[in-house]
Protein backbone atom coordinates (compact mmCIF):
# COMPACT_ATOMS: atom_id res chain seq x y z
CA UNK A 1 0.00 0.00 0.00
CA UNK A 2 2.72 2.26 1.08
CA UNK A 3 4.28 1.04 -2.64
CA UNK A 4 1.60 2.34 -4.25
CA UNK A 5 0.67 5.71 -2.10
CA UNK A 6 4.37 6.60 -2.82
CA UNK A 7 4.07 6.13 -6.96
CA UNK A 8 0.72 8.34 -7.13
CA UNK A 9 3.43 11.10 -5.40
CA UNK A 10 6.15 10.41 -8.25
CA UNK A 11 3.69 11.15 -11.32
CA UNK A 12 2.31 14.29 -9.16
CA UNK A 13 6.21 15.49 -8.74
CA UNK A 14 7.31 14.55 -12.04
CA UNK A 15 4.95 17.03 -13.55
CA UNK A 16 6.28 19.86 -10.91
CA UNK A 17 9.82 19.07 -11.35
CA UNK A 18 9.29 19.78 -15.47
CA UNK A 19 12.66 21.31 -16.87
CA UNK A 20 14.13 21.53 -13.29
CA UNK A 21 17.55 20.03 -12.83
CA UNK A 22 16.99 18.08 -10.03
CA UNK A 23 16.62 14.72 -8.69
CA UNK A 24 14.10 13.25 -6.01
CA UNK A 25 13.35 9.93 -4.32
CA UNK A 26 10.14 9.14 -2.16
CA UNK A 27 10.06 6.91 0.35
CA UNK A 28 7.04 6.13 2.92
CA UNK A 29 5.38 9.39 2.12
CA UNK A 30 9.08 11.47 2.50
CA UNK A 31 9.71 13.26 -0.43
CA UNK A 32 13.73 14.23 -0.40
CA UNK A 33 15.03 16.60 -3.33
CA UNK A 34 18.68 17.17 -4.70
CA UNK A 35 20.21 19.42 -7.05
CA UNK A 36 20.22 23.31 -7.15
CA UNK A 37 18.37 25.97 -8.90
CA UNK A 38 18.43 29.75 -9.69
CA UNK A 39 16.60 31.58 -6.67
CA UNK A 40 15.32 30.81 -3.02
CA UNK A 41 12.31 31.71 -4.70
CA UNK A 42 12.31 28.87 -6.73
CA UNK A 43 13.24 26.65 -3.82
CA UNK A 44 10.31 27.74 -1.95
CA UNK A 45 8.10 27.39 -5.08
CA UNK A 46 9.31 23.70 -5.78
CA UNK A 47 8.65 22.55 -1.97
CA UNK A 48 5.80 24.11 -1.59
CA UNK A 49 4.19 22.67 -4.38
CA UNK A 50 4.89 19.20 -3.56
CA UNK A 51 4.01 20.02 0.05
CA UNK A 52 0.81 20.05 -0.78
CA UNK A 53 0.78 16.99 -3.03
CA UNK A 54 -1.95 14.26 -0.98
CA UNK A 55 0.07 11.41 0.82
CA UNK A 56 3.20 13.75 1.30
CA UNK A 57 4.01 13.70 5.19
CA UNK A 58 7.04 15.66 4.68
CA UNK A 59 9.57 17.38 2.08
CA UNK A 60 13.79 17.09 2.69
CA UNK A 61 14.40 20.14 0.45
CA UNK A 62 18.33 19.61 -0.01
CA UNK A 63 18.18 22.40 -3.26
CA UNK A 64 20.80 24.23 -3.39
CA UNK A 65 20.40 27.93 -4.56
CA UNK A 66 22.60 31.08 -4.51
CA UNK A 67 23.69 32.42 -1.07
CA UNK A 68 21.82 29.74 1.31
CA UNK A 69 23.17 29.52 4.58
CA UNK A 70 25.53 26.17 5.84
CA UNK A 71 24.62 25.50 9.51
CA UNK A 72 27.16 25.60 12.13
CA UNK A 73 27.70 23.77 14.85
CA UNK A 74 29.61 24.17 18.76
CA UNK A 75 32.46 21.89 19.38
CA UNK A 76 31.75 18.71 21.16
CA UNK A 77 32.89 18.02 24.84
CA UNK A 78 32.85 14.00 25.63
CA UNK A 79 32.55 14.52 28.82
CA UNK A 80 29.48 12.43 30.97
CA UNK A 81 26.54 13.78 31.80
CA UNK A 82 24.77 10.66 32.89
CA UNK A 83 22.00 8.66 31.76
CA UNK A 84 18.77 9.86 31.08
CA UNK A 85 15.15 7.91 30.28
CA UNK A 86 14.32 10.83 27.87
CA UNK A 87 16.64 13.42 26.26
CA UNK A 88 14.14 16.93 25.46
CA UNK A 89 16.07 19.17 23.04
CA UNK A 90 14.73 22.64 23.40
CA UNK A 91 13.67 24.83 26.11
CA UNK A 92 10.49 26.57 23.91
CA UNK A 93 7.05 26.61 24.90
CA UNK A 94 6.45 23.03 23.33
CA UNK A 95 10.20 21.25 24.70
CA UNK A 96 9.07 23.08 28.36
CA UNK A 97 5.52 21.35 28.10
CA UNK A 98 6.43 18.12 27.24
CA UNK A 99 9.28 18.68 30.11
CA UNK A 100 7.13 19.23 32.81
CA UNK A 101 3.84 16.34 31.68
CA UNK A 102 6.92 13.56 31.96
CA UNK A 103 7.65 14.93 35.20
CA UNK A 104 4.53 13.77 35.88
CA UNK A 105 6.24 10.20 35.30
CA UNK A 106 9.06 8.13 37.07
CA UNK A 107 11.28 8.72 34.34
CA UNK A 108 14.47 11.06 34.46
CA UNK A 109 14.26 13.38 31.92
CA UNK A 110 16.56 16.32 30.88
CA UNK A 111 16.09 19.02 28.69
CA UNK A 112 18.81 20.81 26.56
CA UNK A 113 18.81 24.43 25.15
CA UNK A 114 21.43 25.93 23.57
CA UNK A 115 21.08 29.26 24.55
CA UNK A 116 21.22 30.94 27.73
CA UNK A 117 17.66 31.08 28.81
CA UNK A 118 14.53 29.30 28.06
CA UNK A 119 12.11 30.24 25.71
CA UNK A 120 14.72 32.87 23.90
CA UNK A 121 13.57 32.00 20.22
CA UNK A 122 9.85 31.62 18.80
CA UNK A 123 8.31 31.43 21.79
CA UNK A 124 9.61 34.79 23.39
CA UNK A 125 7.95 36.66 20.35
CA UNK A 126 4.27 35.45 20.04
CA UNK A 127 1.60 37.74 20.14
CA UNK A 128 0.76 35.90 23.27
CA UNK A 129 -3.09 34.67 22.10
CA UNK A 130 -4.97 31.52 23.24
CA UNK A 131 -6.76 30.52 19.98
CA UNK A 132 -9.87 28.91 19.52
CA UNK A 133 -8.79 27.22 16.43
CA UNK A 134 -11.62 29.05 14.06
CA UNK A 135 -8.76 30.02 11.70
CA UNK A 136 -6.42 27.15 11.92
CA UNK A 137 -7.13 25.13 8.50
CA UNK A 138 -10.15 22.13 8.94
CA UNK A 139 -8.75 19.01 9.32
CA UNK A 140 -5.54 19.83 10.19
CA UNK A 141 -3.36 18.47 13.00
CA UNK A 142 -2.85 21.69 14.35
CA UNK A 143 -6.56 22.46 14.24
CA UNK A 144 -7.06 19.63 16.19
CA UNK A 145 -4.49 20.22 19.05
CA UNK A 146 -5.47 23.91 18.97
CA UNK A 147 -8.97 23.26 19.47
CA UNK A 148 -8.10 20.74 22.47
CA UNK A 149 -5.57 23.15 23.89
CA UNK A 150 -8.11 25.82 23.94
CA UNK A 151 -10.13 23.91 26.20
CA UNK A 152 -7.22 22.65 28.92
CA UNK A 153 -5.38 26.40 28.95
CA UNK A 154 -7.02 28.07 31.73
CA UNK A 155 -6.60 25.68 34.19
CA UNK A 156 -3.08 24.55 33.46
CA UNK A 157 -2.54 28.62 33.46
CA UNK A 158 -4.58 28.30 37.14
CA UNK A 159 -2.60 25.41 38.22
CA UNK A 160 1.18 27.66 37.06
CA UNK A 161 -0.20 30.41 38.31
CA UNK A 162 0.63 32.48 35.25
CA UNK A 163 -1.62 35.37 33.31
CA UNK A 164 -4.78 34.57 31.55
CA UNK A 165 -7.12 36.58 30.63
CA UNK A 166 -10.51 35.83 28.36
CA UNK A 167 -10.54 39.07 25.89
CA UNK A 168 -12.53 37.69 23.45
CA UNK A 169 -11.79 38.31 19.49
CA UNK A 170 -14.25 40.31 16.82
CA UNK A 171 -13.75 39.14 13.31
CA UNK A 172 -14.33 42.39 11.16
CA UNK A 173 -16.12 41.77 7.49
CA UNK A 174 -15.70 44.97 5.78
CA UNK A 175 -15.85 46.62 2.60
CA UNK A 176 -11.90 45.67 2.06
CA UNK A 177 -12.65 41.88 2.95
CA UNK A 178 -13.38 40.38 -0.61
CA UNK A 179 -10.44 41.67 -2.94
CA UNK A 180 -11.87 39.78 -5.96
CA UNK A 181 -13.72 42.48 -8.56
CA UNK A 182 -17.62 41.25 -8.63
CA UNK A 183 -20.33 44.15 -8.10
CA UNK A 184 -20.64 45.84 -5.14
CA UNK A 185 -24.11 44.29 -4.29
CA UNK A 186 -23.28 40.86 -4.91
CA UNK A 187 -20.19 41.30 -2.05
CA UNK A 188 -22.46 42.64 0.06
CA UNK A 189 -24.59 39.60 0.29
CA UNK A 190 -21.48 37.16 0.89
CA UNK A 191 -20.15 39.50 3.26
CA UNK A 192 -23.10 40.40 5.29
CA UNK A 193 -25.14 36.79 5.26
CA UNK A 194 -23.14 33.89 3.84
CA UNK A 195 -19.81 34.51 4.93
CA UNK A 196 -21.47 35.42 8.99
CA UNK A 197 -23.34 31.92 8.08
CA UNK A 198 -20.49 29.53 7.09
CA UNK A 199 -18.11 30.84 10.08
CA UNK A 200 -20.67 30.06 13.07
CA UNK A 201 -21.11 26.78 11.04
CA UNK A 202 -17.67 26.12 11.58
CA UNK A 203 -17.56 27.12 15.03
CA UNK A 204 -20.59 24.71 15.64
CA UNK A 205 -18.94 21.70 14.22
CA UNK A 206 -15.33 22.98 16.55
CA UNK A 207 -17.50 23.40 19.74
CA UNK A 208 -16.38 27.02 19.87
CA UNK A 209 -19.24 29.94 20.69
CA UNK A 210 -19.53 32.57 18.23
CA UNK A 211 -22.27 35.66 18.16
CA UNK A 212 -22.66 38.20 15.46
CA UNK A 213 -22.36 41.95 15.74
CA UNK A 214 -24.41 43.92 13.94
CA UNK A 215 -23.07 47.34 12.69
CA UNK A 216 -24.90 49.32 15.00
CA UNK A 217 -23.29 47.43 17.82
CA UNK A 218 -20.58 47.21 16.74
CA UNK A 219 -19.87 50.89 15.93
CA UNK A 220 -21.52 51.52 19.64
CA UNK A 221 -19.31 49.17 21.30
CA UNK A 222 -15.87 50.26 18.94
CA UNK A 223 -16.66 53.97 17.60
CA UNK A 224 -12.70 53.67 16.20
CA UNK A 225 -13.02 50.59 13.76
CA UNK A 226 -13.30 51.61 10.30
CA UNK A 227 -16.47 52.71 9.01
CA UNK A 228 -16.17 50.22 5.99
CA UNK A 229 -17.10 47.93 8.36
CA UNK A 230 -20.66 45.32 7.59
CA UNK A 231 -20.86 43.04 10.31
CA UNK A 232 -18.52 41.48 12.91
CA UNK A 233 -18.23 37.78 14.84
CA UNK A 234 -17.30 38.03 18.27
CA UNK A 235 -14.99 34.69 20.00
CA UNK A 236 -15.81 35.62 23.52
CA UNK A 237 -12.88 32.66 24.39
CA UNK A 238 -10.15 33.99 22.97
CA UNK A 239 -8.16 34.72 25.83
CA UNK A 240 -4.19 36.27 26.26
CA UNK A 241 -1.74 35.13 28.01
CA UNK A 242 1.96 35.76 28.49
CA UNK A 243 3.93 33.04 26.95
CA UNK A 244 7.51 33.78 28.39
CA UNK A 245 5.75 33.58 31.62
CA UNK A 246 4.57 30.70 30.65
CA UNK A 247 7.11 28.92 29.61
CA UNK A 248 9.66 29.70 32.43
CA UNK A 249 6.34 28.44 35.12
CA UNK A 250 6.30 25.21 32.90
CA UNK A 251 10.15 24.84 33.26
CA UNK A 252 9.93 25.86 37.14
CA UNK A 253 7.18 22.98 37.41
CA UNK A 254 8.93 20.66 35.96
CA UNK A 255 12.73 20.96 37.88
CA UNK A 256 10.54 21.30 40.82
CA UNK A 257 9.31 17.08 40.05
CA UNK A 258 12.90 16.28 38.81
CA UNK A 259 13.70 17.87 35.58
CA UNK A 260 16.54 18.66 35.58
CA UNK A 261 17.49 21.46 32.38
CA UNK A 262 20.66 21.86 30.98
CA UNK A 263 21.47 25.71 29.30
CA UNK A 264 24.15 27.15 27.01
CA UNK A 265 24.50 23.63 25.96
CA UNK A 266 23.93 22.93 21.98
CA UNK A 267 23.32 19.41 20.47
CA UNK A 268 25.97 18.77 18.45
CA UNK A 269 25.83 15.03 17.69
CA UNK A 270 23.55 11.92 17.96
CA UNK A 271 25.15 8.47 18.29
CA UNK A 272 22.79 5.48 16.94
CA UNK A 273 23.20 1.95 17.51
CA UNK A 274 21.51 -0.65 15.65
CA UNK A 275 19.12 1.67 14.27
CA UNK A 276 18.49 3.05 17.59
CA UNK A 277 19.04 6.46 19.89
CA UNK A 278 22.06 5.74 22.02
CA UNK A 279 23.29 9.27 23.14
CA UNK A 280 23.07 12.99 22.77
CA UNK A 281 26.20 14.86 22.30
CA UNK A 282 26.21 18.51 23.44
CA UNK A 283 28.73 21.07 24.14
CA UNK A 284 28.74 20.51 27.34
CA UNK A 285 29.06 16.44 27.21
CA UNK A 286 27.60 13.34 26.42
CA UNK A 287 23.82 11.62 27.36
CA UNK A 288 23.20 8.50 27.31
CA UNK A 289 19.21 7.68 26.85
CA UNK A 290 17.15 5.64 24.87
CA UNK A 291 14.63 8.44 23.73
CA UNK A 292 15.20 11.84 22.34
CA UNK A 293 12.45 14.23 21.73
CA UNK A 294 13.25 16.81 19.00
CA UNK A 295 11.49 20.67 19.79
CA UNK A 296 14.40 22.52 18.21
CA UNK A 297 12.39 25.10 16.67
CA UNK A 298 13.63 26.24 13.80
CA UNK A 299 16.73 23.74 13.82
CA UNK A 300 14.34 20.41 14.11
CA UNK A 301 15.62 19.51 10.62
CA UNK A 302 19.64 19.94 11.59
CA UNK A 303 18.76 17.77 14.75
CA UNK A 304 16.87 15.03 12.98
CA UNK A 305 19.72 14.51 10.45
CA UNK A 306 22.34 14.19 13.29
CA UNK A 307 20.23 11.13 14.06
CA UNK A 308 20.05 10.42 10.31
CA UNK A 309 16.07 10.67 11.15
CA UNK A 310 15.04 13.95 8.63
CA UNK A 311 12.01 13.45 7.49
CA UNK A 312 11.47 17.61 6.63
CA UNK A 313 13.12 20.85 5.90
CA UNK A 314 12.44 24.18 8.51
CA UNK A 315 12.02 27.07 5.88
CA UNK A 316 11.53 29.88 8.61
CA UNK A 317 8.97 32.76 8.40
CA UNK A 318 9.61 36.49 9.68
CA UNK A 319 6.69 38.14 11.63
CA UNK A 320 6.84 41.56 12.54
CA UNK A 321 5.16 43.29 15.38
CA UNK A 322 4.34 47.08 16.56
CA UNK A 323 3.92 47.41 20.04
CA UNK A 324 2.12 50.61 21.57
CA UNK A 325 2.43 52.53 24.22
CA UNK A 326 -0.64 51.85 27.39
CA UNK A 327 -1.71 55.38 26.72
CA UNK A 328 -3.60 54.03 23.71
CA UNK A 329 -5.57 51.32 26.22
CA UNK A 330 -9.45 52.12 25.58
CA UNK A 331 -8.72 53.00 22.31
CA UNK A 332 -9.79 50.00 20.78
CA UNK A 333 -12.18 48.19 23.10
CA UNK A 334 -11.92 44.45 22.10
CA UNK A 335 -8.96 43.03 20.32
CA UNK A 336 -9.66 42.55 16.26
CA UNK A 337 -8.76 40.80 12.92
CA UNK A 338 -10.12 42.10 9.75
CA UNK A 339 -11.54 38.70 7.68
CA UNK A 340 -9.60 39.38 3.96
CA UNK A 341 -9.98 36.65 1.28
CA UNK A 342 -8.80 34.94 -0.71
CA UNK A 343 -6.69 34.42 2.37
CA UNK A 344 -2.58 34.40 2.21
CA UNK A 345 -1.57 30.64 2.04
CA UNK A 346 -1.10 29.50 5.76
CA UNK A 347 -1.27 32.86 7.69
CA UNK A 348 -4.61 33.77 9.53
CA UNK A 349 -3.93 37.64 9.41
CA UNK A 350 -2.99 39.25 12.47
CA UNK A 351 -5.06 41.82 13.58
CA UNK A 352 -5.10 44.82 16.37
CA UNK A 353 -4.50 42.67 19.37
CA UNK A 354 -3.98 43.53 23.57
CA UNK A 355 -0.56 42.03 25.83
CA UNK A 356 -2.03 40.93 28.88
CA UNK A 357 -0.78 43.79 29.92
CA UNK A 358 -2.91 46.04 28.54
CA UNK A 359 -0.62 47.28 25.37
CA UNK A 360 -2.22 47.40 21.73
CA UNK A 361 -0.19 45.68 19.34
CA UNK A 362 -0.41 45.22 15.50
CA UNK A 363 0.84 42.42 14.09
CA UNK A 364 2.43 40.10 12.96
CA UNK A 365 3.04 39.89 9.49
CA UNK A 366 4.26 36.85 7.84
CA UNK A 367 7.06 36.56 5.17
CA UNK A 368 9.91 34.11 4.44
CA UNK A 369 13.28 34.05 5.21
CA UNK A 370 16.18 32.08 4.73
CA UNK A 371 17.61 33.18 7.99
CA UNK A 372 17.05 31.30 11.02
CA UNK A 373 18.13 34.15 13.38
CA UNK A 374 17.77 37.60 11.93
CA UNK A 375 15.12 39.00 14.01
CA UNK A 376 15.54 42.45 12.64
CA UNK A 377 13.06 44.09 12.09
CA UNK A 378 12.57 46.36 8.41
CA UNK A 379 11.17 49.59 7.34
CA UNK A 380 9.05 47.76 4.57
CA UNK A 381 7.51 45.26 7.55
CA UNK A 382 6.59 48.39 9.79
CA UNK A 383 4.95 49.97 6.05
CA UNK A 384 3.23 46.87 6.05
CA UNK A 385 1.93 46.71 9.07
CA UNK A 386 0.76 50.16 9.17
CA UNK A 387 -0.81 49.75 5.82
CA UNK A 388 -2.79 46.11 6.45
CA UNK A 389 -4.07 46.93 10.01
CA UNK A 390 -4.94 50.72 9.53
CA UNK A 391 -7.33 49.53 7.65
CA UNK A 392 -9.48 48.33 10.89
CA UNK A 393 -9.07 51.51 12.68
CA UNK A 394 -8.09 54.95 10.10
CA UNK A 395 -7.44 57.00 12.51
CA UNK A 396 -5.37 55.14 15.05
CA UNK A 397 -2.70 57.13 16.27
CA UNK A 398 0.46 56.08 14.84
CA UNK A 399 3.38 57.88 16.41
CA UNK A 400 2.87 56.49 20.19
CA UNK A 401 4.72 53.76 18.92
CA UNK A 402 7.03 52.45 21.72
CA UNK A 403 8.84 49.02 20.13
CA UNK A 404 8.84 46.28 17.38
CA UNK A 405 10.23 42.84 17.22
CA UNK A 406 10.00 39.94 14.80
CA UNK A 407 9.71 36.34 16.00
CA UNK A 408 10.30 33.39 13.08
CA UNK A 409 8.37 30.69 12.53
CA UNK A 410 9.55 27.15 12.13
CA UNK A 411 7.71 26.06 9.26
CA UNK A 412 7.62 22.81 7.14
CA UNK A 413 6.34 22.17 3.32
CA UNK A 414 3.61 20.60 4.42
CA UNK A 415 2.49 23.28 6.74
CA UNK A 416 1.01 21.37 9.86
CA UNK A 417 2.62 20.02 12.83
CA UNK A 418 5.25 16.81 12.90
CA UNK A 419 4.59 14.65 15.60
CA UNK A 420 5.59 11.20 15.11
CA UNK A 421 8.23 8.68 15.90
CA UNK A 422 11.01 8.67 13.62
CA UNK A 423 10.11 5.91 10.74
CA UNK A 424 13.79 4.55 10.59
CA UNK A 425 15.34 5.35 14.33
CA UNK A 426 14.17 3.90 17.48
CA UNK A 427 13.61 6.31 20.41
CA UNK A 428 14.03 9.58 18.02
CA UNK A 429 10.40 11.84 18.25
CA UNK A 430 10.02 14.35 15.81
CA UNK A 431 8.13 17.65 17.24
CA UNK A 432 8.64 19.66 14.08
CA UNK A 433 6.60 22.26 11.98
CA UNK A 434 5.47 24.00 15.33
CA UNK A 435 3.67 27.50 14.30
CA UNK A 436 0.73 28.95 14.88
CA UNK A 437 -1.41 28.60 16.86
CA UNK A 438 1.65 26.43 18.81
CA UNK A 439 1.08 28.10 22.26
CA UNK A 440 -2.50 26.90 22.66
CA UNK A 441 -1.89 23.66 21.03
CA UNK A 442 1.42 23.40 23.44
CA UNK A 443 -0.23 20.89 26.34
CA UNK A 444 -1.73 18.98 24.23
CA UNK A 445 1.51 18.40 22.23
CA UNK A 446 2.47 17.21 25.51
CA UNK A 447 -0.01 14.77 25.98
CA UNK A 448 0.42 13.05 22.24
CA UNK A 449 4.37 12.99 22.59
CA UNK A 450 3.81 11.19 25.97
CA UNK A 451 1.45 8.65 23.64
CA UNK A 452 4.05 8.09 21.32
CA UNK A 453 6.60 7.42 24.06
CA UNK A 454 4.82 4.74 25.94
CA UNK A 455 3.98 2.92 22.19
CA UNK A 456 7.57 3.17 21.43
CA UNK A 457 8.25 1.40 25.09
CA UNK A 458 8.94 3.90 27.59
CA UNK A 459 7.61 2.61 30.55
CA UNK A 460 5.53 5.41 32.31
CA UNK A 461 4.51 4.90 35.90
CA UNK A 462 2.81 7.90 37.60
CA UNK A 463 3.90 9.36 40.84
CA UNK A 464 2.46 9.84 43.96
CA UNK A 465 4.09 12.73 45.35
CA UNK A 466 3.92 15.23 41.58
CA UNK A 467 3.34 18.52 43.05
CA UNK A 468 1.48 20.16 39.51
CA UNK A 469 1.14 23.44 41.43
CA UNK A 470 4.02 26.43 41.17
CA UNK A 471 3.25 29.98 42.65
CA UNK A 472 4.75 32.60 41.03
CA UNK A 473 7.16 35.21 42.76
CA UNK A 474 5.70 38.16 44.25
CA UNK A 475 6.70 41.60 41.57
CA UNK A 476 7.81 44.28 44.02
CA UNK A 477 5.56 46.98 42.00
CA UNK A 478 2.39 45.11 42.81
CA UNK A 479 2.99 44.68 46.07
CA UNK A 480 2.49 47.76 49.04
CA UNK A 481 5.23 49.40 50.55
CA UNK A 482 4.59 47.10 53.50
CA UNK A 483 4.04 43.82 51.45
CA UNK A 484 7.51 45.00 50.00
Amino acid sequence: MSQIKDNKIKKRIRRILRDINCSYKVEDGIVTLEGSVDSYEEYLRIGRSIGRIKGVQGVVNNLDYPGKEKPTRGEASHRDLGVADVVIIGGGVIGCSIARLLSKYRVKTVLVEKNSDIACGTTKANNALVHTGIGEPMNTLKQKLCVEGHKVFRKLAEELDVPYKETGLWIILSKDSLKIPIPYPIKYIILRFILPYIILRRGRKLGIPLQVVKKKELFKREPNVTKRAIIAIHSPTYAVTNPYLFTIALAENAVENGVKILLDTEVVDINIRDGRVESVVTTKGVIKTRFIVNAAGVYADIVAELADAREYTIHPKRGATILFDKELQGYINHPMSLLQLPKQEHYKGGGILYTFDGNIQWGPTIAEHPSREDTSVTKEEIEEIFSRYSLLSPSFPRDKVITFFTGIRACTFTEDFIIRAAKKIKGFIHVAGIQSPGLTAAPMVAERVIDILRKEGLQLEEKEDFKPFRKHPPIPRELSLEER
